[in-house]
């Protein structure tokens, strides 16, 4: 038998979920950038473990999460912000990075409440002055971001 203890799902997951729209067969034809949504993963039974944050692109069968719908309900964004809070709150964390653009709605708001700074990710040539960059490799190719430099210390 299994006597794995789970945890119970937070209530909050649930009015989340429903205030996240998801609109099939997006990004249109021309848009060839990935972008960086909020989903949730019902099968984990953690509360914690079922925020994720996944690339998107456009690719056949995969279905974009339109957070806009969440942040036209306060109550239900504030749920969100204060769920990564509650996680990561008294653990020493310094700073937050975030990826725009959806990174640059959450990460300061996490970052503020856990009294921590925000450092913005963004791709090449959108940040001034000396920068920092990384590659990494995505299932249909490859991508950039840059940071400041001296963002971490």
């Amino acid at each position: 038998a299994d006597d794995a203890v789970v945890a119970p799902a937070d209530p909050r997951l649930q009015g989340i979920s429903d205030a996240i729209r998801v609109v099939p067969h997006f990004p249109k034809q021309g848009r060839s950038s990935p972008l960086l949504v909020l989903t949730l993963d019902p099968s984990s039974s953690a509360a914690h473990d079922r925020h994720k944050t996944c690339l998107l692109g456009r690719i056949a069968g995969i279905m974009f999460n339109d957070i806009t719908t969440l942040l036209l309900r306060p109550g239900v964004f504030k749920d969100a912000v204060d769920m990564f809070v509650e996680r990561y709150r008294g653990m020493g964390i310094a700073a937050v990075a975030g990826i725009e653009a959806r990174g640059f709605i959450f990460g300061p708001a996490i970052a503020l409440a856990i009294g921590a700074k925000f450092i913005p990710l963004r791709k090449p040539k959108k940040l001034p002055g000396e920068v920092i960059s990384e590659t990494y490799v995505l299932e249909y190719g490859t991508d950039c971001l840059e940071m400041h430099v001296g963002a971490i210390e």
